[in-house]
């Protein structure tokens, strides 16, 4: 599978296909938690997962410089992969995205019962009749959603 092609209009756009096809951030994560491994190993740990697909996904990600390959020509050939230097600026979001896995889905996670309501409805809340004027003035929630996004980068968001 090639990279996704380089949008000069947005890099979070060609970033998050890189990241978001199928096993990739999976991958990653493997990598990042054991370390060099050989492609058996990976496979092994990466249950459900076809050997052509987790060769196309290494394939990607060395083209994009987040995985090496070292190849030892013996008999039979030895391939490892492991994560490069470019990785390292991921490296601590892998890590705040497990604290959010463990505390969510960990073995004393919390129930989802009596939870909080979503932030959105929360900043609902705080902002009271203010905000629900502002969003009835300009047309609806649709309309109060892309004012939102689009202040985030308005190059990168399509409106």
């Amino acid at each position: 599978m090639p990279l996704p092609k380089h949008s000069t209009i947005c890099p979070m756009d060609t970033f998050l296909r890189l990241l978001t096809g199928p096993w990739t951030l999976y991958i990653l994560w493997v990598l990042r938690t054991n370390g060099p491994t050989r492609f058996g190993a990976l496979k092994r740990q990466l249950e459900g997962i076809s050997s052509k697909v987790l060769t196309e996904r290494l394939r990607m990600l060395e083209a994009a410089a987040l995985v090496y390959r070292h190849y030892e020509p013996t008999v039979p050939p030895q391939v490892t992969y492991s994560l490069t230097e470019r990785m390292r600026d991921l490296i601590v979001v892998f890590d705040q995205l497990n604290d959010v896995a463990q505390r969510w889905y960990g073995p004393d996670a919390a129930s989802p019962e009596g939870t909080q309501p979503p932030v959105e409805r929360q900043q609902e809340v705080v902002a009271g009749g203010e905000r629900n004027a502002q969003t009835k003035a300009q047309g609806g929630k649709k309309a109060a959603r892309r004012q939102k996004f689009s202040k985030a980068d308005s190059a990168c968001v399509r409106v």
